[in-house]
């Protein structure tokens, strides 16, 4: 009898350990049926720092958490992120304004949705101890990228000391211009705060000196943003404030922890950047998320300066009205 009722006993506990685990495997099944898939076409075909708010919510697991199964896409080209946008091949972007306004001008179905960074960081770069002004440039050998607002800005920074373009001698660089730079074979260089700059102190170790292109009359527009398809925005807009929601938790986190951020990326693209490197892109990039709106956040004058240079420079034939470009709808803008 006694060994009846053990084996009873058993039985059930058995019986309910199966059941519970049945049950559990049935509650996570549930779970993650109700994720949907965001997927976010990048600005570069190679991962880099930037990446870090959204690769932190992922790793961490607090898309998931939301609801959310974040699929990353780099591009094969630079040239393709608005492409992927504008052709559904991707919901969400990391993009730049340059690529939403010349994509609005072409009619595609984007809009800018949140602006990652708040101003424009983007300079002419020269090596440690060698100060230089814009008027002494006269002459000189600047490394450049053979797009067209890098020769607009550096055609604007020109006119401040009254010179052109043709009172300089530019070298482009297919990638980077930083070794071009550390090689002498270019007096200065153009590039941002947060990777140019930030190779100049990593690789070369050097503290290198910089003269900003917003203080020498380029509009100081944010460079980077966050872009949306409009037919998707239109059909998953909670989605989209779930996204930024859970993004800037993550920013939150990674600010306030850099190093731990940085290792986190490491992890996931542990042959793309040094930690070194990256490390010195986070920290450079903090400040740039800062803005009385809140991240993300964005406003008619970060698009009104910026507009009409286009215009003047030839890049754009007309301007539409900011409000055309971008919408605060979905990114919890104060």
């Amino acid at each position: 009898m006694r060994r009846t009722i053990a084996a009873l006993v058993a039985l059930v506990a058995t019986l309910a350990v199966v059941a519970a685990a049945f049950a559990a495997t049935a509650q996570s099944s549930h779970r993650q049926a109700k994720l949907t898939q965001i997927r976010m076409v990048q600005e570069w075909p190679v991962a880099d720092g930037f990446w870090i708010p959204w690769i932190v919510a992922r790793d961490k697991g607090w898309y998931r958490q939301a609801g959310i199964d974040l699929k990353i896409i780099p591009p094969p080209t630079v040239a393709d992120t608005v492409k992927f946008l504008g052709t559904g091949r991707a919901d969400i972007g990391f993009t730049t304004i340059l690529d939403v306004i010349f994509a609005k001008g072409q009619g595609a179905p984007i809009t800018s949705i949140g602006a990652y960074s708040q101003s424009n960081n983007w300079g002419l770069i020269g090596r440690q101890g060698e100060k230089f002004t814009v008027a002494s440039l006269k002459g000189k050998t600047i490394g450049i990228y053979n797009d067209a607002w890098t020769k607009a800005q550096l055609s604007i920074m020109l006119e401040s000391a009254h010179l052109t373009l043709n009172d300089v001698k530019t070298v482009s660089a297919a990638s980077d211009v930083v070794p071009l730079l550390l090689a002498k074979k270019v007096d200065v260089a153009t590039g941002v705060t947060n990777a140019e700059a930030s190779e100049v102190r990593t690789v070369g170790h050097q503290k290198p000196f910089m003269l900003l292109a917003k203080d020498y009359g380029v509009p100081n527009s944010p460079i980077w943003l966050i872009a949306g398809n409009n037919d998707w925005l239109k059909k998953n807009p909670a989605l989209a404030k779930t996204w930024f929601a859970v993004t800037k938790r993550a920013l939150t986190w990674s600010i306030a922890n850099p190093k731990q951020a940085v290792q986190m990326f490491e992890k996931a693209y542990p042959k793309a950047e040094s930690f070194a490197y990256a490390l010195d892109q986070w920290e450079h990039t903090i400040p740039l998320f800062k803005a009385p709106g809140g991240y993300f956040s964005q406003t008619d004058s970060q698009w009104s300066a910026l507009l009409p240079a286009l215009v003047k420079q030839k890049l754009i034939t007309k301007a539409l009205p900011p409000s055309a470009y971008y919408t605060n709808a979905y990114n919890g803008a104060k």
